[in-house]
């Protein structure tokens, strides 16, 4: 009995058990709580098809899908010192790092990148809210100023897209030191009279928004992206008010003249496009290559006949 229980029994099962679903293969959408299949998500750009609830997107992803044939080339940013303050929470600087950089397989919170949108040269910089929640450190600082740079040296409008929850705690003076630091790389922007874009997606929040974030030629935000300096719990707690429904949401800074559009995400490419070629005084995009014509056959004069 021993023998048939011990070897034959699980033998029998592992044949002919179900074989166990990979948990990464479908998603819960945190909105209407549909479980959507991860190819029909990523075909989607992360935007829930049930209730168009636009979910995170990690900025390759995002580039991808923006730039002409998914092909863009980073560019590269200066590293700044890796633990400057010596700083230990619960775990060390150094070993947070490493564990973002190891869930995300990136470098850090921010990728710059350069290419072209609909045959229109740009320079356009991510943030991965993945990574340590966004927030605004040195590197970030220094990924602006080498975009900035970039699109100077280039002379191409510069694409930013925000999501952050606000300066990085672990770097303390140095990381709010960062807001001066993007508003003189803005500025450089405006005194080459290139353009200068920002998407807000959700959640902006804290010194990114009181600096690079606010400082666009032209603001577009997606649906219902949370855009704010102090989030609305803590001014809730504070004044000992309750908000107006949808305060501090992308449809609501709309209607109160802080964003200029709000778009969805499936449409935010040809937005941009119309935009950037607006400001630079191009002439519209084109939409579809046409296969070049044919060549025609030499006409050949008929041979003359002998009466």
């Amino acid at each position: 009995m021993n023998w048939i229980s011990n070897y034959v029994r699980p033998k029998i099962n592992s044949l002919f058990s179900r074989r166990e679903v990979p948990e990464n293969l479908w998603t819960k959408c945190p909105e209407c709580g549909t479980m959507l299949f991860h190819r029909e998500l990523a075909d989607n750009l992360n935007v829930c098809p049930n209730c168009d609830h636009h979910m995170a997107i990690s900025p390759r992803e995002r580039f991808r899908a923006l730039f002409d044939g998914g092909i863009f080339t980073e560019v590269p940013v200066p590293e700044p010192v890796a633990d400057p303050l010596q700083f230990r929470d619960q775990k060390r600087y150094p070993d947070r790092l490493k564990g973002a950089q190891k869930s995300t397989g990136e470098k850090e919170a921010m990728l710059v990148v350069e290419g072209e949108i609909a045959r229109t040269p740009v320079v356009a910089a991510g943030q991965d809210f993945s990574f340590m929640a966004g927030s605004m450190g040195m590197y970030v600082g220094n990924a602006i100023v080498a975009a900035a740079e970039r699109a100077v040296a280039l002379k191409r409008p510069l694409v930013l897209f925000s999501a952050a929850g606000g300066a990085r705690m672990q770097e303390g003076i140095l990381s709010l030191m960062q807001m001066p630091r993007t508003t003189v790389a803005v500025q450089m922007l405006k005194e080459a009279n290139l353009p200068y874009i920002v998407v807000l997606t959700h959640p902006t929040t804290g010194g990114v928004t009181a600096s690079y974030a606010m400082l666009g030629d032209v603001h577009i935000a997606e649906p219902n992206a949370l855009i704010c300096f102090a989030g609305p719990r803590v001014i809730e707690q504070t004044i000992r008010e309750k908000l107006p429904e949808g305060f501090q949401r992308a449809e609501y800074l709309l209607d109160h003249g802080m964003l200029d559009r709000v778009t969805h995400r499936k449409a935010l490419r040809e937005e941009l496009v119309t935009i950037l070629r607006m400001l630079t005084r191009q002439t519209p995009a084109v939409r579809a290559d046409l296969p070049a014509p044919p060549p025609e056959a030499p006409i050949t004069p008929p041979a003359p006949q002998d009466a």
